[in-house]
């Protein structure tokens, strides 16, 4: 065969397997627990393939002096592992991702590169809209008062 047909066939297998691209944002509400338990509000934007997913996610978590607990702002690129379609109305998913933090507590300021990884579920509602309840951990630079935080939250999904 030659080059050109290679490529044709290679474009064809790929047009009959590749699925359909699905975009989703959601707006959520939770709980960042490290040192203390504070309120975090954000949201993601993310396109799916078959099992593997990108989204942008944006967090804000309210500080709490009197607990020395930070505020905590993260923008972050990640990757989600998720199965191809609901079963029994749950879409269960693993995501990793990387991005900026920004860290204040009184005087402290501390901004930086960071890692996060966890997992979640989206479980179907009403039509495109489901409900996604997510776990992270983040790993912040050696500059944060909290090298590791953890953080849960629940929020409305709406996939188009």
């Amino acid at each position: 065969m030659t080059r050109a047909c290679h490529a044709a066939v290679g474009a064809l297998l790929l047009a009959l397997v590749a699925a359909p691209a699905r975009a989703d944002i959601t707006g959520f509400i939770g709980a960042n627990t490290t040192p203390a338990n504070r309120q975090t509000r954000g949201f993601a934007v993310g396109v799916g393939l078959l099992i593997v997913g990108f989204e942008f996610e944006y967090a804000s978590t309210t500080d709490d002096p009197t607990a020395g607990a930070p505020s905590l702002k993260t923008g972050s690129g990640n990757l989600l592992l998720q199965t191809p379609g609901a079963f029994f109305g749950f879409q269960p998913y693993l995501t990793t991702g990387a991005g900026i933090y920004q860290e204040e507590l009184l005087a402290h300021q501390d901004t930086g590169f960071g890692l996060n990884t966890g997992g979640g579920v989206k479980m179907n509602l009403v039509g495109p809209i489901r409900l996604r309840v997510d776990y992270r951990v983040f790993k912040q630079g050696s500059g944060a008062l909290n090298s590791t935080a953890h953080r849960v939250y629940a929020g409305l999904n709406l996939k188009f």
